[in-house]
Order: structure tokens, then sequence, then C-alpha cells
């Protein structure tokens, strides 16, 4: 969590992403960079008689200044250094681009959250980001104020074992010296017994194997059933008081992103607390 990229559109979500940053900035000394994008408008006629170029480049103007008092506010009142990057393109587009210039650790997004209407889950940028990036994506909803997170709840169905997968969740729990919970979900009416048995016999195997590799006595684990996983993991965060719902998301083809919708983008648009995405294998 050394560099962070922060993308904004200057909304309530955003500034509260940014908040989150800076309170975690004090407890674990960080590099922060604000990206804001923006597409430019226009026609063929109005780029032939320059009227388009004009007011493209007075409203980067408008918003590199926007940017620009954001980031001498932020070191003003919290005494952090701030960069700034401002892309004519895309959001999606203006991402890549920026974590292929600089290795970020981290991309941390601001979200509605639960509680919003269906439509303003959906307009978020945020949840279109999960699985089109390889680096950890923390995502923030809109409301939640920041403590230090002293619980983690991972949940996962895929008993992960890869370093390059597992090592940010553990080294995040370092930092903040915080629990960490596993927990792996049986559907009641999509798993057969076979697998709610598959997971009975394989938590302990795994939960032995953590705390082998990592040497930490703090991890627990736990089988969750339920008739729909955003609702029991919801309802368990709720009973246990997590501080952050770390999931790993994994790339899949277009078939399976039609057919069976992401768990993890599910969680995104209706988690109450910070969600952070890892990129798996």
């Amino acid at each position: 969590m050394k560099k962070v990229l922060i993308p904004t559109d200057f909304s309530a979500s955003a500034s509260n992403a940014i908040n989150f940053a800076i309170q975690s900035s004090k407890a674990i000394p960080m590099e922060i960079t604000l990206l804001h994008a923006f597409e430019v408008k226009g026609s063929t006629y109005t780029d032939y008689m320059g009227v388009n170029k004009e007011f493209n480049e007075l409203h980067a103007d408008e918003l590199r200044l926007k940017l620009h008092d954001l980031k001498t506010a932020i070191e003003t009142e919290h005494g952090i250094l701030v960069k700034t990057i401002l892309v004519k393109d895309k959001l999606r587009h203006a991402i890549k681009l920026a974590t292929e210039a600089e290795q970020f650790d981290l991309l941390l997004m601001g979200t509605y959250g639960a509680g919003e209407s269906r439509s303003a889950f959906w307009g978020s940028n945020t949840g279109a980001e999960i699985g089109e990036t390889n680096i950890p994506i923390l995502v923030v909803p809109m409301g939640y104020q920041w403590k230090k997170p002293l619980h983690i709840l991972f949940a996962t169905n895929d008993f992960e074992d890869e370093p390059a997968v597992l090592n940010p969740l553990f080294e995040l729990a370092e930092l903040f010296t915080a629990e960490i919970q596993v927990v792996i979900f049986t559907d009641e009416d999509d798993d057969t017994p076979h697998t709610f048995l598959d997971h009975t016999r394989t938590l302990p195997n795994y939960e032995f194997m953590l705390k082998k590799r990592y040497t930490k006595n703090t991890i627990t684990t736990v089988q969750l059933y339920g008739l729909d996983f955003s609702e029991s993991l919801q309802a368990h965060i709720d009973n246990t008081a997590a501080d952050i719902l770390v999931m790993v998301t994994h790339h899949r083809s277009l078939w399976n992103k039609l057919f069976h919708p992401s768990m993890t983008r599910q969680m995104s648009y209706h988690t109450k607390i910070p969600l952070l995405v890892l990129s798996g294998k």
C-alpha cells in the first residue's frame, strides 16, 4: 500500500474514498495520486471549425485547476504530499494508462454502497473495474467512516493457495495487527451435498496450511449456508462486526460473465464495509 491511485470525479463518493486514504496514511505512510479522466466532446464539424478544440482546452484547464485545488487542500490540512493526473479519455483506459506508467500497489475507489437505488449501483464505474486490473482494488462504500481495521473477513470458495494472491491479504493484516476469518459459502439451492461435505473436509486443512505458512494464530475459519451469497455474507459481516471484506476475482470468459455473474462484483454493489479485491491467476 505504498503507492495508491485514487480516481475521482469530485463526487461525494470519491471524496469519501480519498478521506479513507488520508486516514489510512496516518497509520501507514503512503504516496497518494489522484486521477481524473474526462472525455472530449464535439463532432467532425465543430472539430473542423476549431470550436470544439477551444471548448475542450478550457474545460481541461478548469479540471486541472479543480484537481490542483483538491491536492492543495489535502496537503495543507493533513500535511500529506499528493500527486495528480489528468487524462482526456474514458476512465477505464485512463486507469490502464496510469497503472502501466507507474507501479501502483493499490487502486482505491468509492462506490455508492448499500441502500442506494439499483440504477445508482450499476451507474458506478467502480464495479466495472473489478476483474479488469491485476493490482488490488479497495472499494469504499459511500458513507463509510474510517476506522482501524482489526477484523478482516476473507470470503473464498476456491481455497486460494498462491502466495501472489494471499500475500497482500496477510501483509494488510500485519500492518494493522488484524485478525483474519476465512469464510466458505455453501448455497442451499445450487450446491450438492457432496459440495457441502467437501467444504467441511477441506476447511480445517486450509486453516492449518494458512497458519503454518503465515505463522498467525489469529486465523479462524467458518462455513456459511444460505440461499443467497451476498445476503448471507452481509448478515455474517453484521454479526461479526468485520472491518474489511477481502475477495478474489479471476479473469473469466464472456460466457461466464453473462451467465455466472461475479460474486465479487456483486458484493461491491452491496457491501457496507470496504471491500479489498485481489486478482487471482
